[in-house]
């Protein structure tokens, strides 16, 4: 059943015709040799042949595309406002459960558990801040691996990303694991591959919610030597040469440093890893004893990256490296679902799974790409000589799409042509297109479609192409401009809400499908 959020938000939809001219025509031509070819039977066929040729003609006009549909949905502008001043009063961990074979955990908003007051337009302008803080930190990377540059030679900036927005109340999202006997709150980053917790005794480390992983508390927690092939895994993904030397050469460490400043420094470990009834054993970990940066309250990062250290590779035997997730939106008591396992009769979808092949790139292996062909904004289609030449990122750790500055001002004139006549707002961070919708009780909002290889297509579900503060003097179209043309595209989480987005890693496709999002 839709939830009342997507019912109130969605009104109805629309078709504004570009083609009135056309399709009158044809409609008068086509009634007038209706009308002439029953009164006027008696007459040579030859008299009629050019007013039927010319319906013909303009019918095929309409059915190649010559006709174009503006595709537009009606909203009530005060359902995209933040319905909630307040984060919950109680804060129940994420919970989980096994069902025919494969693992669900209950995905909730990062600011869920928050018990004070929060000041949504100042969360949201550093959530953009520190979002673009990511992008560049990922765009570094893909440099240094297309480069074939060495990355110890470079800066930390070029270390594994992270969700920039961590420490917000907004757009990030956590579930719960268990590490031996201890239930672990982590935040699902696609663009991570190492899962890494707080540990004690920890020389340096942020306020978290609830215990900090004591490794001292498990009998089934082991330390990695350096020695280990696993430790040399980590090297290769990470671009750590340091492993082994510290004053510890036993132990196998890690350094992670991300593009906002933050990071996290340990050894790592392993442990059995349980969720939903099941227990994985020997699940190769970061323990953390020196963390800082914008991780808010979480315990740590679930890597759900390609490498062979991430999370789906170690259970691979398992659940067959195949994952799935709806995003929820951050209305209070929204919750979605992570599945772990190929199991889409727990999915919940209301339009067929469409896959699309990954994209393979040896060098940018580790992410998960697509290769995107096209963009339509209101049923228009965008021109752009990029699709189809090169892919796009899918992270579910950034939270605003970035596209090339061509394609992005492109597609930002065609919504400014069908979305005009309302006031212009300044800038919000990196959202330069923005809206004064005070007092508008309604607006018609052009849609969003992406397509991609196989015929695929990603709906951009209502909330996902707004993006709004607590009142609507500054609403903003949600996607961004990369600074070079030559930068890697990425599809951010907030235009994947409401989708169900399946990862089968093994056979190198991703599917979507819409999807209201929630856990029961």
């Amino acid at each position: 059943m839709p939830n009342s959020t997507t019912q109130n938000l969605l009104s109805f939809s629309s078709l504004t015709l570009k083609c009135t001219f056309f399709l009158t025509t044809s409609l008068r031509i086509f009634l007038f040799f209706s009308y002439s070819f029953h009164k006027f039977m008696a007459f040579n066929i030859a008299t009629m042949l050019p007013f039927f040729l010319s319906f013909v003609f303009l019918y095929f006009i309409i059915a190649n595309g010559g006709c174009e549909l503006e595709q537009k949905k009606m909203f009530k502008v005060q359902m995209l406002q933040r319905n909630h001043q307040f984060g919950s009063k109680g804060c129940i961990l994420p919970e989980s459960r096994k069902e025919k074979g494969a693992i669900v955990l209950e995905m909730k908003d990062r600011g869920y558990c928050s018990e004070r007051k929060i000041n949504w337009n100042r969360k949201l302008q550093k959530q953009l801040i520190f979002d673009d803080l990511r992008v560049r930190s990922m765009q570094n990377r893909i440099r240094a691996k297309v480069s074939g540059h060495n990355s110890s030679e470079q800066s930390s900036e070029i270390q594994i990303p992270l969700a920039s927005g961590i420490n917000l109340e907004t757009l990030n999202y956590i579930v719960t694991i268990g590490l031996g006997n201890q239930n672990m709150t982590v935040i699902i980053d696609t663009g991570s591959d190492l899962t890494w917790v707080q540990c004690d005794p920890c020389m340096s480390c942020y306020s978290q919610q609830g215990p900090v992983f004591n490794p001292s508390n498990s009998s089934s927690y082991n330390s990695l030597l350096c020695n280990s092939s696993t430790c040399q895994n980590l090297q290769f993904t990470t671009g750590n040469t340091e492993a082994c030397e510290s004053n510890n050469p036993s132990s196998c460490n890690y350094t992670v440093s991300y593009g906002d400043g933050s990071f996290t420094d340990g050894e790592l470990g392993v442990e059995h890893l349980s969720f939903g009834g099941i227990s994985v054993s020997n699940f190769v970990f970061g323990c953390g004893r020196n963390n800082k940066g914008l991780f808010g309250g979480v315990s740590g990062i679930m890597g759900l990256g390609r490498s062979n250290l991430s999370m789906i590779s170690q259970t691979n035997t398992t659940f067959g490296g195949v994952f799935s997730y709806c995003l929820p939106t951050t209305d209070s008591g929204a919750s979605g679902s992570l599945v772990i396992g190929n199991e889409s009769s727990l999915f919940k979808n209301l339009t067929p799974i469409a896959y699309t092949s990954m994209v393979s790139n040896p060098q940018l292996s580790n992410f998960y790409v697509l290769n995107l062909t096209g963009i339509d904004v209101g049923g228009v289609a965008i021109q752009d000589t990029s699709f189809g030449n090169g892919g796009i990122l899918i992270d579910s750790g950034t939270v605003i799409t970035r596209l090339a500055p061509s394609l992005y001002n492109a597609l930002k004139a065609e919504f400014l042509k069908q979305f005009s006549g309302y006031p212009i707002a300044p800038a919000l961070s990196i959202l330069d297109t923005c809206f004064n919708l005070t007092g508008i009780e309604e607006v018609s909002i052009p849609t969003l479609s992406m397509h991609f290889e196989n015929n695929v297509d990603l709906n951009v579900d209502a909330v996902g192409i707004l993006y709004m503060p607590k009142d609507g003097s500054q609403v903003c179209l949600a996607l961004a401009s990369l600074s070079d043309e030559n930068d890697m595209a990425i599809i951010g989480n907030y235009q994947q809400r409401n989708q169900r987005v399946i990862y089968d890693a093994k056979q190198s496709k991703i599917g979507f499908a819409r999807e209201d999002c929630s856990f029961i």
